[in-house]
């Protein structure tokens, strides 16, 4: 008996502990979500300048969404440099996320630095190989540099996921002819057509061919 009562005077210090535990956590964080509170309702607004100021009078470096909110905000005001700058310090702390590389595209994408953008999309597709949407748009900005062999590496990933996507069966048509290969590009073509029947690219590719 003396055991069991001592076994629930041990639980229920635990359990207190725990609680407190908790409601101090809880109490920790009303003010950082107050503060992402007001920066959504000043993005609402569009008052970018505002909403950036909300999060950083609570900024914490070792914090992700903060950092990765911050990355977007910076974006939104038109602010590039820092906005990549947030959203490489939210990639470091979480470096298994692809999350803040998706967003760092888009400061890189105002740049119209390719350069970033196509190591970006790379180490995406290093965490996650099969990304449909990565290997597309990689495959897009190898096709415009004219280097089809990498275009097409990054095509045929995303036309396997998606057989009968519009971009996908078009780009690699014409990845395919500028390839030389013919036979597969036509197939691709009519393929496209099937889509879109009355698809000016593809009626193209088919008369080159024939």
């Amino acid at each position: 008996m003396k055991t069991s009562s001592m076994t629930l005077v041990k639980s229920m210090i635990v359990c207190a502990f725990v609680c407190a535990s908790f409601y101090g956590v809880a109490q920790a964080n009303k003010p950082l979500v107050a503060a992402f509170k007001q920066s959504y309702e000043y993005e609402g607004m569009k008052n970018y300048e505002a909403a950036v100021n909300a999060l950083t009078a609570a900024y914490n470096e070792s914090s992700y969404e903060l950092n990765l909110r911050l990355g977007w905000l910076y974006y939104m005001s038109g602010k590039q440099k820092e906005s990549i700058v947030y959203y490489q310090k939210a990639s470091a702390l979480m470096p298994a996320a692809t999350e803040p590389l998706w967003g760092i595209i888009n400061p890189y994408v105002k740049q119209e630095d390719w350069n970033a953008v196509e190591k970006v999309y790379q180490s995406i597709l290093k965490l996650d190989a099969k990304n449909a949407k990565a290997n597309y748009n990689l495959g897009l900005i190898y096709f415009y540099r004219k280097d089809y062999v990498n275009a097409k590496k990054h095509f045929d990933v995303s036309l396997n996921l998606s057989p009968f996507g519009y971009h996908d069966l078009l780009m690699s048509a014409w990845t395919n002819y500028y390839l030389g290969n013919k036979n597969e590009a036509s197939v691709l073509f009519n393929k496209t057509l099937l889509y879109s029947p009355n698809d000016k690219s593809a009626l193209e590719g088919l008369s080159l061919i024939k």
